[in-house]
């Protein structure tokens, strides 16, 4: 199984980036995707996620109407759209699978399979 992100930059505050995740080697549509990152010195953190049965997203509340989650089953890709962007977004960005039925982002352990992550930075 391997997830590769991508898609992320330097960008200035204000600005949009659209992460991708592509995934292979597991049934894309049988798991839900999370988006998680982490700054220096701060704990990796749940970001959005996208469940497999229904669709239904979630993102945390620092997120919330600048940043949308979506997948394409057909093409075993995630996204995440990230629009006005700012400084205390800068991370690096990593994106998860996980087969469980989850009720909201949840914490890392719950996702089994990990991309490598793709750093994003925002300037002032």
């Amino acid at each position: 199984v391997q997830l590769q992100a991508s898609g992320g930059g330097l960008v200035q505050a204000g600005g949009s980036l659209r992460l991708s995740c592509v995934a292979s080697g597991l049934s894309f549509d049988e798991y839900a995707i999370g988006w998680f990152r982490q700054a220096p010195g701060k704990e990796r953190e749940g970001v959005s996620c996208i469940r497999s049965d229904d669709g239904n997203t979630y993102h945390v509340d620092s997120v919330k109407g600048r940043f949308t989650i979506s997948r394409a089953n057909a093409e075993n890709t995630a996204y995440l759209e990230m629009d006005n962007l700012s400084p205390e977004d800068t991370a690096v960005y990593y994106c998860a699978a996980s087969s469980v039925v989850l009720s909201g982002i949840r914490s890392p352990d719950h996702y089994r399979y990990w991309g490598r992550g793709t750093q994003v930075t925002v300037s002032s």
